[in-house]
Order: structure tokens, then C-alpha cells, then sequence
């Protein structure tokens, strides 16, 4: 079926093809009104110019970019919501790195054998500069999955307290895509395998490694975590302070395979019952000891926090977040001769949508019911880790967030006609979200690249996991031609672009679709913080059951 074009052009009536929705006052259709392309424009060529060199955070870049949206902030009248009645809250960030001279030794029976570097890495241990395990247990699991909600167990009928456990990624096919995206996240699986009383996890890789890495020197892994007021662990991916679990690692096709056949069985054996939704939980012949050091490189980084006070007495100290990363990868490795990976689109065209959506605000005379909360958050390219902290940690009483409306490059390089809400489906979110898509007349559709994970590859997954719905809106397929092959281009421009000093202000932009997406992303957030009641997960959902009670 062709489409027509529905895309609207500023100035134009935002609802011609469908009534208004009631809870959409005139004001605010007028409010609406006033988000300029040329706005979001300005916001990205600052936030992605050269001067500051890719927003790594911890740089000075990253600090003018910091500087940068708080006065925007502050320009459009938003109150500071950090630490001490600032606009910030500081990130304490630690970059550890294994030092050399590390040893893994796997003792199948009598006989010794220390695993080459080539088929075992080991993370470092964020809290402890010297780290001994001593001879342990070894066990298969899997995925590393339990989820019983599912009628899936990796840890059935085994015991594996006081063990290291062995994980290949992935899930069982006939998941839905969001939970089979959040079955595969480190952490999770490094808790679950703690809640079972593991003592280390390594991730093994099912396909050997082609013949060039095999040759090639193996590096050192590195992993940055937060550390809290304590200095413990605060937020990582992959490392729960206090969880029992010291050692992290992973381990290569080669390494599994010899741990398998030790165990009387194979790769193809246990890979082929997975594949077809059957956990293969092992026990393993021998232990495995390790003994390794870890250096640290700590440095302080920063989540910029505003509030836009709610008008309802009642309801005002509860807050709908608006979020976005501010960072992105500094400068890196040489492509076509530019090193700077500048970011525009990851994610300063994010940026640039939560800073219109303040000033939009500003010209909103009576404010919604709750109170707004714009975060643009630090260590997203690190592993999520300021939204993670924040979201844990928040500025404002934790149980006063309702849900978060996150934007992570939501790729504005053709007409927005579409759009994928994900995480949506999980809770009553769906509800603003159609009623907003409906009164700018998009559609939406389910996410049509379902194997990407995007679910928990961005900071709403933070507020997932601390219990608080949320969402991230992305591109759907539609196109003005009718081919509605949008994810199709995307793939092909990101193959170029994401993650390469090519994303700068000189690519390919349509700002009138980063309108769309500020209209939208505002209109959710304005509706829920209308809404009498706070969102909630729906009746047995995974994400409800798992991180709800939090």
C-alpha cells in the first residue's frame, strides 16, 4: 500500500486529517508552533563543532558542551535541579585497565594448563587493585538466562554456587525482541549468575576468531564504571560492588570448545539445543584459578539537570525526564583524514531536542500538572553510565520520577512520517504516545530492525531498570515515495556515518524532521505530566515484574 506524504511544514496545522485530542489545548497548539528548524540547527553546529573535539567525557570539550545547554537552560527559565542548587551533578568516572603479567590456569584433571591469552581475557576488577581467585568449580549455562516468566531456565538443575559459569550470548528465538535484548545485558547476566551464587562469568564467543586476530597481540580489556560517594562501584556494565562475582572475562571459541569436550560434549551440541529454545546447562570437568591486577584512571564528568516547576499542588513534586546524552567519543582513530568524532547526529541532534522542548515550555504560560525534568547525561558512549547513576541516584526524591522520554539519535535525514516507540509497548506510556502520534499525524509501527537491541542500547534503559517506565522514539519506515524503506537507508547511511568522524554538521540533515521529533517527544512528556494517574507497567509484563518493585 502507498502512503501519501503526511509530513508537515512549519507553520502549517499540526492536526488536519483527525480531531484534536481533548487533553491538546489551544495554548499549546500554539506553543507547538513556535519550534524552529533553524533552532535545532544552531544547537547541533555548536555542540558538534571541532572546538570541542568529540565530548569525551572528562575533556575540556566535553566541559564547553556542559557550559553550553546550561545556559541554554537557564535562557529559557529553566530552575537548576543539580547538587547544591546547580545546574550539574557530578559524575566520578574510573577507567581501569588490566595490567600485564595476568594468569588464568584451567586444571581439567591433574595436569595443569595455563590458557593462552588468545582464548581468555579478563576484565579488571574495578575495586580491587590485586585479585586472586582461587581454584573454582566450572559450569555451562547457556545464555546465562533464568526467566521462569518466560518458561526459561539457563540454570536449571545446576548448581553453580561457588563456581565460574560460562556464558555465549544471546536468547531463545521465540522471545519478544525487547526481552530478549534485556536477557542478553551484562549486567544482568553477571547478577543473575551472583543470585546463584557464581563466583565469575566469562562470556565465550561461539564462532572462532578469524586468522588475523588470532596472530594479532591481545590487549588488555578496559571497563569504565561510577564510583558513589564511597568509592565503591556505583554503576557499571557488568560489575555489581558487593555481588560475590570477582572475575569477568571472555573466552574464545577455541577456549569453549576445550571446556565443552572435557565435559563429554561439544560445541555444535550445546549450541544446536539452544538454538532451538532447549536449555544445555553443563557442569564442567576441572577449575579454573586466576590471579591479576588492575589500574585506574579516575576523573570527574558531569549529568546537567533542569526543572520546569509542575502547576498542580498535589502533583508537582512528581516529575516526567526528558533525556539525552551530551557525550559522545572525542577524538579517535583517523577516517579519511578527520579524527574528530564530532557526534552531531549522536547525540547532539538528542540535545538539541530536549533544549527546544525547554524553550518550548517557555512559551507555555500555564505549565502541565507534574514537573518536568531535562537531563543531559554524561558516559552513554561508556556503557550508559550517567543516566545509570542518575537514574539510581537521582537529584530529586527517587520514587518522584514517573518515567523518562529519552532521544538518542533520532536520525532526522529524511521527513518523519512514522515512528517506533521503543519500550512503549511495556506500559501505559502507549496510550500518550498514540494519542501524541495521532494529533501530528504519524504512525506508528513496530521497530523494524528488532536484531540491533536498541531497547537497551540507550539511557532509558537506565530508567528501566530502576522500575520507571520509559521510552525512546526512533524512525519508523515510512517515506514520502511510498517505498517506506526508511530503515533500509538509515542502514546504509549509518554504515558510513555512525560512530565515525563523518557524523559532523555537514552531513545529511532535515531539520523539519528534528521539529517533528521535539513536537512529539514534548507532547508524551506533556501528557503524562497532565495525566491524573502515573504511568504504569502493564498486568504481567516482563520489565514490570523484574524491575518494578524497585
Amino acid at each position: 500500500m502507498k502512503f501519501p506524504s503526511l509530513f508537515l511544514t512549519a507553520g502549517m496545522a499540526l492536526g488536519p486529517l483527525v480531531s484534536p485530542a481533548q487533553t491538546i489545548s489551544k495554548k499549546v497548539d500554539k506553543a507547538l508552533r513556535q519550534v524552529r528548524p533553524d533552532d535545532i540547527k544552531a544547537h547541533i553546529q555548536y555542540l558538534a563543532d571541532d572546538r570541542l573535539l568529540g565530548r569525551k567525557p572528562g575533556t575540556p570539550g566535553y566541559q564547553l558542551a556542559v557550559e553550553y545547554v546550561t545556559e541554554q537552560l537557564r535562557s529559557f527559565g529553566v530552575q537548576p535541579a543539580g547538587e547544591e542548587g546547580s545546574f550539574t551533578q557530578r559524575v566520578r568516572l574510573r577507567r581501569a585497565t588490566v595490567r600485564p603479567g595476568a594468569t588464568v590456569t584451567y586444571q581439567p584433571t591433574t595436569a595443569s594448563l595455563v590458557l593462552a591469552p588468545a582464548e581468555v581475557h579478563l576484565y579488571p576488577h574495578p575495586e580491587q587493585p590485586q585479585t586472586q581467585l582461587a581454584p573454582s568449580g566450572l559450569a555451562f549455562v547457556g545464555y546465562g538466562i533464568s526467566a521462569p516468566d518466560q518458561g526459561y531456565d539457563d540454570y536449571q538443575n545446576l548448581d553453580v554456587k561457588g563456581k565460574v559459569v560460562v556464558i555465549v550470548r544471546g536468547a531463545p528465538r521465540r522471545f519478544p525482541s525487547t526481552v530478549a535484548a534485556a536477557s542478553q545485558d551484562q549486567t544482568l547476566l553477571v547478577q543473575t549468575a551472583a543470585h546463584h551464587g557464581a563466583v565469575g562469568v566469562l562470556f565465550a564467543s561461539a564462532r572462532p576468531a578469524p586468522a588475523t586476530a588470532a596472530t594479532a597481540p591481545a590487549r588488555p580489556l578496559a571497563t569504565t564504571s561510577v564510583l558513589g560517594p564511597d568509592g565503591r562501584v556505583a554503576a557499571a556494565r557488568g560489575f555489581i560492588s558487593g555481588s560475590g562475582v570477582a572475575l569477568t572475562g571472555t573466552l574464545s571459541a577455541a577456549g569453549l570448545q576445550i571446556l565443552l569436550l572435557n565435559a563429554a560434549t561439544d560445541t555444535a551440541r550445546v549450541l544446536s539445543a539452544l538454538r532451538q529454545g532447549t536449555p544445555a546447562p553443563v557442569a564442567l570437568r576441572g577449575t579454573l584459578a586466576a590471579s591479576w591486577a588492575s589500574a585506574y584512571q579516575d576523573f570527574d564528568s558531569y549529568n546537567v539537570v533542569g526543572k520546569i516547576p509542575g502547576s498542580d499542588a498535589r502533583l508537582r513534586d512528581e516529575y516526567v525526564v526528558h533525556s539525552a546524552h551530551l557525550d559522545h567519543l572525542g577524538v579517535g582513530v583517523p577516517v579519511q583524514g578527520d579524527s574528530i568524532y564530532n557526534g552531531a547526529h549522536d547525540n547532539a541532534s538528542g540535545v538539541a531536542s530536549v533544549l527546544e522542548i525547554a524553550r518550548l515550555y517557555s512559551h507555555l504560560k500555564q505549565k502541565p500538572r507534574r514537573s518536568i525534568l531535562l537531563v543531559l547525561q554524561t558516559g552513554e558512549e561508556l556503557g550508559l553510565l550517567g543516566s545509570a547513576y542518575f537514574a539510581a541516584r537521582p537529584t530529586v526524591p527517587k520514587t518522584s520520577l514517573v518515567a523518562d522520554v529519552n532521544t538518542d539519535m533520532p536520525t532526522i535525514i529524511a521527513p518523519l512520517l512514522s515512528v517506533v516507540p521503543l519500550g512503549a509497548q511495556h506500559s501505559s506510556l502507549a496510550r500518550p504516545v498514540a494519542e501524541a502520534a495521532r494529533y501530528l499525524n504519524l504512525t506508528v509501527e513496530e521497530d523494524p530492525e528488532p536484531d540491533q537491541n536498541r531497547f537497551i542500547r540507550s539511557d532509558q534503559y537506565s530508567f528501566v531498570a530502576q522500575g520507571i517506565p520509559a521510552l525512546h522514539i526512533k524512525y519508523g519506515n515510512r517515506t514520502p515515495d511510498g517505498k517506506n524503506n526508511l530503515a533500509e537507508q538509515v542502514q546504509k547511511w549509518r554504515a558510513v556515518t555512525y560512530h565515525k568522524p563523518q557524523d559532523d554538521s555537514n552531513g545529511t540533515f532535515d531539520f523539519a524532521a528534528g521539529q517533528k521529533y521535539v513536537q512529539l517527544n514534548f507532547l508524551i512528556g506533556y501528557l503524562v505530566a497532565q495525566d491524573s494517574q502515573r504511568p504504569t507497567w502493564n498486568p504481567g509484563d516482563f520489565f514490570g515484574q523484574r524491575f518494578g518493585g524497585k
